[in-house]
């Protein structure tokens, strides 16, 4: 017998059958004792044939046991009341009064169980900003029926859902360029998706490794796996709305590949590691006259930054920013994302732990979105200034702006303008 800690998801198949159906139907579910869990697989119209339901091949409970031991029931608002006041109660129903509400309600046999899936049409409001759930679901007995835990996927899992409470809608026309997938990379592509993003490029062309895996957001059934292969299947089960492409192209090499993706894009955002092609994508992102944000982790990991570099007469690039800071004496830590002659490799990998890379790429996110939002006319998502330094690691002796001393101590300045000797900001 199942207990009122128990759990029926309905898939939103079935719940297009249901609302459709003729007032009663069988319910066949995939359940799992141990979690106190049941997924309605198949059901029927009345006494017709079981309809398979479209499910989630992934999901936990498609590997529990079969079971045909369920019906759905068209009910009137009274139930969706009485259910209300049962929940807060702590009371059950008897069969008998349960039929009343539900005349074609099955009794089970004595020492049996089943599971009931009610809908009403139109559930009665109980204030004026609170009205009852349409879809209840009950454990039944011969003598007794309660209530259980309900869910349904009805697209309020969507992040258009949050419309109304965040401009979802906006962000579903946008399209993000998104140089690099790894650990800052992985992070920042699951957050655009989350805030709502409707598409994303991405272009890596490394593979998934072992070694990646305690910084990446990415786990290790992905090992071997391109990274761009694998963070479309990860976003795509995560957020269906967003559409991602994955480009296995290295941005030095194969730089006239990505100009149509630059055309396309509303932003592009670069959180590759390697001074190289970060150089690269600040050139064709100026030639593009698209914004761009670079993220990066500085000094072995002690500080993040991200610089937001906007497509305007007065904001220089990557390289004008750089030699602005060497020009005026302070602290120029882009080298440190190479590594120098004689050490086997020229690359020198984000050296932070995972969570802080995590960050860096939710942070990175978030000032896209908040570029693009702002463009839209969203006065509350204006950012404090173009450049952030944030501490993760803060060492003592290290020049402006670099000089923050406590945990994420954060340091905004404003992006200074371009050289006119710059040849990325003066072929525009």
């Amino acid at each position: 017998m199942i207990g009122e800690d128990w759990i029926v998801l309905l898939p939103r198949e079935a719940k297009e059958l249901v609302e459709r159906g003729d007032g009663w139907g069988h319910l066949t579910c995939r359940i799992s004792s141990p979690d106190r869990a049941a997924l309605v697989v198949a059901l029927s119209n009345e006494d017709s044939d079981r309809v398979p339901v479209a499910t989630d091949p992934g999901h936990f409970l498609m590997t529990a046991d079969f079971q045909p031991v369920g019906h759905w029931y068209a009910a009137p608002g009274e139930l969706a009341l009485e259910e209300y006041f049962l929940v807060r109660q702590s009371r059950e129903l008897s069969f008998d009064e349960f039929q009343k509400f539900v005349p074609k309600a099955e009794r089970p046999a004595v020492g049996k169980w089943s599971i009931a899936v009610t809908y009403c049409a139109e559930p009665p409001a109980i204030s004026d900003d609170e009205t009852l759930p349409a879809w209840s679901a009950w454990s039944v007995t011969d003598s007794a029926v309660r209530p259980i835990h309900f869910d349904m996927r009805d697209g309020k899992e969507l992040v258009d859902a949050l419309d109304g409470l965040w401009p979802a809608r906006a962000l579903s026309t946008k399209r993000v360029l998104l140089f690099g997938s790894g650990s800052i990379g992985g992070a920042a592509a699951e957050s655009l998706a989350s805030y709502g993003t409707g598409k994303i490029d991405v272009v890596d062309p490394d593979r998934l490794l072992f070694h990646n895996i305690p910084r990446h957001v990415l786990t290790t059934k992905y090992v071997g796996m391109t990274k761009v292969d694998a963070l479309t299947l990860t976003l795509g089960d995560a957020w269906p709305e967003c559409q991602v492409t994955p480009w296995g192209t290295d941005l030095v090499t194969h730089a006239n590949l990505i100009r149509p993706l630059l055309d396309k894009a509303d932003i592009v955002v670069c959180t590759v590691d390697g001074v190289e092609a970060r150089r690269v994508a600040n050139y064709l992102a100026r030639r593009a006259r698209k914004p761009i944000v670079f993220a990066c982790v500085l000094g072995d990991g002690r500080y993040g930054e991200i610089l937001r570099i906007r497509p305007l007469p007065e904001v220089g690039c990557l390289e004008c920013q750089r030699r602005r800071l060497q020009e005026e004496g302070r602290i120029d830590l882009e080298p440190t994302l190479d590594r120098g002659y004689g050490t086997g490799t020229r690359h020198n990998p984000m050296t932070a732990v995972g969570g802080d890379l995590h960050l860096m790429g939710q942070l990175t996110a978030k000032i896209a979105v908040a570029t693009l939002l702002r463009a839209q006319g969203e006065l509350d998502q204006t950012l404090v200034d173009d450049n952030l330094v944030i501490a993760l690691r803060p060492t003592p002796g290290y020049s402006d702006p670099f000089d923050t001393t406590r945990v994420l101590d954060q340091k905004w300045y404003r992006a200074g303008r371009p050289y006119d000797d710059c040849p990325a900001c003066n072929s525009v």
